[in-house]
């Protein structure tokens, strides 16, 4: 769990802030100012934050706007930690309730897609580490409507990536419209994003097909809800063989995490009417991608493309319950809080064995860093019971296996669960 206990409120907090937006930016930790919570809102004390993809593309500001146009300077998106701070007006929470911050800070909740559990495409919506200070700090505000509610039973360290990751392919598959006992089509399934759909749509009764590639990725996909695993590399005709094995007739859906795919998701339909494709992944703004399909096939088999934006307020509810119940698992993989600036570095330039797809830092007494990171270098890795996932909206595709490594700074306590937990590995 998290750390509950809030002593003296500090002055200033560590922050992982961007340093030079755009092509050539960096971050690094810096003290910054604690801020103080206004009407309705929380202070917040993290004790974890995800590193999504996402994030290095709001750092880098290619998607035509970044943080620096809204004066924000630490990024993240994915927090979890405890309440530090009422402001003025805020009933119902309390110092040292569990909470968590999503990929949207907040919404007018006076519109009709907020009356209706659209919210995610509100007009007015603020983005957290875009639009106000993001996760990658100690100390941020929330507004007490819109905070999320960590149950007991959820590490930090889990719920923080739930914010975005989970609570997304959770969003997906319900947008998706499938149902118990459908073929659904997960291109990359055996990295991040992929996985954590895999695992919503098993539990959801769904028939999870994972294209991808290598005995790593197979083993992780089978034990996690998938039941077909279909190696790229081997298998020549990919939408044929998808047609063989969804009844000799195709997928019901195909969900993309993964913008390359794009181009071949129309096929892995087949001849399956009221088939669907669900976009998800986010290309880089200069990338003028096009899905292509024969409208005569489409008229025919009533075949559609939707669509699919982050989690809303109910489905990081939904889907925090699904990891309180065990059924949602994660992967960590650990590094010390001094490798903040070096991680995300590393993240945007791919220099580290395999990838690193998001990261945790948990703040306080026991101070460590999770990251979820691909990689495959066998002899450097040590299996873990669980699988992670990360942010549909990141661009990063190419998962391979997730596994857990402990580094820790000679400061962690000996006491720490992640401590005595890495001894025992």
């Amino acid at each position: 769990m998290g750390d509950s206990g809030i002593s003296e409120i500090p002055k200033k907090c560590k922050a992982c802030v961007i340093i030079d937006e755009g092509p050539d930016f960096r971050v690094e930790v810096q003290d910054v100012d604690v801020p103080e919570p206004a009407y309705g809102q929380l202070l917040l004390k993290l004790n974890c934050t995800g590193l999504c993809g996402s994030d290095i593309h709001y750092c880098l500001g290619d998607l035509g706007i970044g943080p620096s146009a809204f004066g924000v300077r630490s990024p993240g998106h994915e927090g979890a930690g405890v309440v530090a701070k009422l402001g003025p007006g805020v009933t119902g929470w309390k110092v040292g309730d569990r909470a968590g911050v999503k990929p949207m800070w907040d919404v007018c909740h006076n519109c009709e897609l907020c009356w209706t559990g659209q919210e995610q495409y509100c007009a007015k919506v603020i983005h957290t580490g875009m639009m106000t200070a993001g996760t990658y700090q100690q100390y941020i505000l929330s507004p007490a409507i819109y905070t999320s509610r960590i149950p007991d039973g959820v590490p930090d360290e889990v719920a923080g990536p739930i914010m975005c990751s989970a609570s997304t392919m959770h969003r997906a598959i319900k947008d998706s419209g499938l149902v118990s006992g459908d073929w659904v089509v997960f291109p990359g399934g055996g990295g991040g994003v992929g996985i954590q759909g895999v695992q919503l749509a098993s539990i959801m009764g769904m028939r999870p097909i994972v294209i991808d590639s290598g005995d790593e990725k197979r083993k992780l996909v089978l034990e996690h809800g998938g039941e077909v695993f279909i190696d790229f590399k081997e298998v020549t005709d990919v939408a044929a063989k998808i047609k063989e094995t969804a009844d000799g007739i195709g997928a019901h859906g195909v969900l993309v995490t993964a913008w390359q795919s794009y181009k071949d998701s129309m096929s892995y339909l087949g001849d399956r009417v009221g088939g669907k494709v669900v976009c998800i992944g986010i290309p880089p703004k200069d990338m003028n991608l096009t899905i292509a399909g024969s409208p005569y096939h489409m008229i025919s088999n009533r075949v559609s493309i939707t669509g699919s934006k982050v989690g809303t307020m109910k489905d990081t509810e939904a889907t925090l319950e699904y990891a309180r119940r065990g059924l949602l698992k994660p992967i960590h993989e650990v590094r010390g809080l001094s490798q903040w600036a070096e991680s995300v570095q590393q993240l945007k330039e791919g220099k580290v064995a395999g990838r690193i797809v998001s990261f945790v830092v948990v703040s306080g007494l026991a101070t460590a860093n999770y990251v979820r990171s691909s990689h495959s270098t066998k002899n450097s890795m040590i299996q873990y019971t669980s699988v992670y996932s990360v942010s549909p909206l990141s661009f990063a595709t190419q998962f391979r296996s997730f596994r857990l490594i402990p580094v820790l700074d000679s400061s962690f306590p000996a006491n720490s669960p992640v401590t005595q937990h890495a001894k025992g590995l």
